[in-house]
């Protein structure tokens, strides 16, 4: 009996899970924050054992909290990825500037400045379909399929003190 209610918490878990993927793209297009379409994509429930895990793209920090400034020069990693922000949201360039130009001062900003999205759907992506009631409401519902599932083995302990 318990090994089938096991089972049966691990796919309510993992059910749970993957409605919290399918909001967290649909809160993603919603914020218009699709640009590649690499988060959505790369986002996944796996399941090992009794371990549930929502994993997402590296990223997926600076959707929820923004960036901030960057110190050092780094490894040219973020230069790349803009290019590559720039040719997937379909953005030309204008005024002569070349899109590699057009990177490097976008990411000279970012390192600046920093990035937090505001008045472009601000941040907290996650926050906003991960909410602490959300959570609750799974652990919750978790809670009472085991306490439904160990009930028998309860009875059948008072059963036998009984006998």
């Amino acid at each position: 009996m318990i090994d089938k209610l096991d089972e049966e918490t691990r796919l309510f878990v993992k059910k749970e899970f993957e409605s919290l993927q399918v909001d967290l793209v649909a809160k993603y297009k919603e914020l218009g924050m699709k640009a590649s379409g690499k988060f959505e994509r790369e986002l996944e429930v796996v399941q090992e054992g009794s371990s549930t895990k929502l994993l997402g793209v590296d990223y997926t920090g600076a959707l929820q909290f923004g960036r901030k400034p960057t110190t050092g020069t780094g490894k040219g990693d973020l230069i790349k990825a803009i290019k590559q922000w720039i040719i997937d949201k379909g953005i030309v360039p204008k005024d002569n500037i070349s899109m590699s130009s057009l990177a490097f001062l976008i990411t000279r900003k970012i390192h600046r400045d920093g990035w937090n999205r505001q008045g472009y759907g601000g941040v907290d992506l996650v926050g906003q379909v991960i909410t602490q009631q959300r959570i609750q409401n799974i652990i919750n519902k978790v809670g009472e399929k085991l306490a439904i599932g160990l009930v028998p083995f309860f009875v059948d302990g008072l059963k036998q003190i009984k006998e």
